[in-house]
């Protein structure tokens, strides 16, 4: 497996198609609240196995701070490493972009794969369409 920083179009396509798997279908996000107003200004990240995207996420800079945002992966490749290797990549390219702080807002049942990656719970319980979430933090 390898992640891929999106530079083309098909992988943007297979980052959305994942996300709908996920979010959109499992979760019941509504789809609009799933491909938002922040899409363009995000940088975003493919789970690959072999040419099959299983897994995605999407990475911006608020303030200074990185914010990890949409990390998902197919049922079928989950608790396989899939996500931490798709959390290291973006880990990676923050600290190529010289960001020393990362935020995300990890929905309550992940909170112990994110605390097992160094981040750490820094809020109380809130909803996000409709689903139980926690800010996290991690400095690098």
């Amino acid at each position: 497996m390898e992640v891929l920083i999106v530079n083309t179009q098909q992988q943007l396509e297979d980052a959305y198609h994942i996300r709908k798997v996920v979010f959109v279908e499992e979760q019941n996000v509504p789809l609009e609240e799933e491909i938002d107003q922040f899409e363009d200004s995000s940088t975003h990240f493919v789970l690959y196995d072999e040419t099959t995207p299983v897994g995605a996420g999407r990475f911006r800079v608020l303030d200074g701070v990185g914010k990890v945002e949409r990390i998902c992966v197919l049922k079928d490749v989950r608790g396989k490493g899939s996500g931490k290797m798709l959390m290291n990549a973006i880990e990676e390219y923050a600290e190529k972009q010289e960001i020393k702080t990362l935020k995300l807002n990890a929905q309550t049942h992940a909170i112990p794969f994110y605390e097992g990656l160094g981040y750490q719970v820094a809020s109380d319980e809130f909803l996000d369409a409709g689903i139980p979430h926690k800010t996290m933090i991690k400095e690098l």
